[in-house]
Parts: C-alpha cells; sequence; structure tokens
C-alpha cells in the first residue's frame, strides 16, 4: 500500500501547531486536500502544509483521492464529521472529544468496524512511551497491588472568544481537557468505573464549566480522585498508589518532543526516577493511524475505550449537575 492520502476537515489551532506538522513529515502519508468554511484559511493551512485548499467539508469527503480525514473540529461538530467521513467510506482520526454521548460513540464505532475504516481519537499523550514504562512498573508488582489513582489536567485562561468558552460548541473544562484524567483512569483501572461523586463550575456569563472535579470506583475496589479546569496554573500529572509504593508521572499529557521523561518511582523505602528519552507524541499517532488502516493494528486511541470513554464523560456531567 503507497501512502495514505490524508483530507484535513477545519483548521483549528491543534491542526496548525501540532497534528499537520506531524501529518505533513511523516513518509507514510501524503497531506492532499485541506479543508475549511473560510477559503483564506484554507490557503494558508495547505501553503504550509501541503494538499489543495478546499472550501467546505463535503467537498473533501467527496475526493477519490482522500483516504482518510483528520477532524479537528469543536467538540459539538466531532461525531457529526465523523459519521459523514465513515459514511464516504474514510479513515478518521479525530480530535477529543469524539462525542459526549456513549450513544453516539458506540454508534460510531459500530459504523465503523461495520465498514471496516479505522476509527482513531486523538488523546496523543497515550502515544507516549512513558505510560508503557508505568504499565511495565505495575505489572512487574514494583508498588504492590493498585489502590488509587490521582491524575489532574489543568491549563491557564484563554481568551474570551476561545472555543472551550462557547455553550454552543460544547466548550468547557470537562470536554477541553478533562477527558484527559478520565482517559488515564480508564487506561490503569479498566473498563467499569463508576462516578461517585463529580462537580463542576460554572462560569454564568457563558454558561460552561470551567473547572471540576470526579471521584470514580473501579470494580476491583480501587478508586480514582480526577481534577480538571481552564482557568488554573497549569498541570498536568497523575500518580498511581498501590499496596508497597508509589508512581508518579509529573508531565503526563503535553511533554514537548525534545523532553526527558521523568517517571517517580517509590517503593519500599527508596525512590528511583527513570528517564524516558525525548519523543514525539504527535508523530507516534499518525504511525499508530497508519498501522491501524493498513493492518487494523491494535491501539490504545481507537476500540471500545472510546464508548468506555464518552460514557464515563457522560456520567460525570450527569452525576455533577444531579448535585447541583
Amino acid at each position: 500500500m503507497g501512502r495514505v492520502r490524508m483530507g484535513v476537515l477545519g483548521c483549528a489551532d491543534i491542526a496548525w501547531r501540532r497534528m499537520l506538522p506531524a501529518l505533513a513529515a511523516h513518509p507514510a502519508v501524503e497531506v492532499v486536500a485541506v479543508g475549511s468554511r473560510d477559503g483564506a484559511k484554507a490557503a494558508a493551512f495547505a501553503e504550509r502544509f501541503g494538499g489543495e485548499p478546499v472550501t467546505g467539508y463535503e467537498a473533501v469527503l467527496g475526493r477519490s483521492d482522500v483516504d482518510a480525514v483528520y477532524v479537528p473540529l469543536p467538540p459539538a461538530l466531532n461525531a457529526g464529521w465523523t459519521r459523514r467521513a465513515l459514511e464516504a467510506d474514510k479513515h478518521v482520526l479525530c480530535e477529543k472529544p469524539l462525542t459526549g454521548s456513549a450513544r453516539q460513540a458506540s454508534e460510531l464505532w459500530d459504523l465503523a468496524r461495520a465498514r471496516d475504516r479505522a476509527l482513531f481519537e486523538n488523546y496523543m499523550f497515550l502515544c507516549h512511551p512513558q505510560h508503557q514504562v508505568v504499565d511495565a512498573l505495575l505489572a512487574a508488582g514494583r508498588i504492590g497491588q493498585l489502590r488509587s489513582l490521582n491524575a489532574e489536567f489543568t491549563i491557564p485562561g484563554k481568551p474570551s472568544d476561545d472555543i472551550r468558552h462557547r455553550r454552543d460548541l460544547d466548550g468547557g473544562a470537562l470536554t477541553g481537557v478533562g477527558g484527559y484524567p478520565l482517559r488515564t483512569a480508564l487506561r490503569h483501572l479498566g473498563p467499569g468505573l463508576g462516578v461517585a461523586g463529580a462537580h463542576l463550575t460554572s462560569d454564568p456569563r457563558t454558561g460552561v464549566d470551567t473547572g471540576g472535579a470526579a471521584l470514580l470506583t473501579a470494580p476491583g475496589g480501587a478508586v480514582a480522585q480526577l481534577g480538571f479546569g481552564l482557568e488554573h496554573a497549569y498541570r498536568g500529572r497523575y500518580e498511581l498508589t498501590g499496596s508497597r509504593g508509589r508512581i508518579l508521572v509529573p508531565r503526563a499529557y503535553t511533554p514537548p518532543a525534545d523532553h526527558t521523561a521523568v517517571i517517580h518511582l517509590e517503593h519500599d523505602g527508596s525512590h528511583e526516577e527513570l528517564l524516558v528519552p525525548p519523543h514525539d507524541q504527535f508523530r507516534s499517532v499518525v504511525t499508530a493511524f497508519v498501522e491501524g488502516i493498513r493492518s487494523g493494528a491494535p491501539s490504545p486511541l481507537t476500540g471500545g475505550a472510546l464508548v468506555e470513554q464518552a460514557r464515563l464523560a457522560e456520567e460525570v456531567r450527569a452525576v455533577a449537575l444531579r448535585g447541583r
């Protein structure tokens, strides 16, 4: 199979800064079309990353020279355009969140399998090898039985016109950053998590949630405490506590490509620092997506985790609303 011919549906900031540089530089990918409702914006993206500028998203999906699409749209639009792309027999790499509805997520995953198309949700941090190091430590019993998980992802305030402040586009802290700690809990505690409690702080002017917290319970008895926010000092870390020790990942979600990751391990009264060489997690997302298209290779960015992720987010919101 030759290079995967990619179309782009939307010219978001993350596409410009992170994913399109990775797509354009990958030897297994060719960017052939960049679609936007703003023709000038599509032209600017195409000039930098290659491909033909296209006005409108349907025009990209209608092209016979597009094998797959990258969807970096606001949360309210992701599911709808992902569905259209799958119905057009395109493979899909969608920005997170794919959807905040478990029903929609299940329908999209079923549609992808029925069409034999790859469907990936871009929680890119999962492709960084530091988390595989954590997996190995847990599997080796270095901290004993896993008892609890604590994860936080908070970022400083964005301009008032940022889509995270748009209620009509499903903005807010839960959709904007809350998915990262939720996905961390799924990765380490497994499916079947329940939401024992949740709280969302809302901005009375915009109606969107600007911060929140959730308490999750795992079938085996472990618990997860999660925090997220849009108007906070930056923090992106998680900690796993076991019966004999603790693992801390201080730069879990957005490590730069030139960053040497450090994993802190405390066990049996000792402390170790494990170094993980610099790694470009965005390039790894593209590699995983290509392999998923070509061979159906497993990836943490696809499969039943898509549905579990949406179910958890939906339940966190419902529990928080009931609490109000």
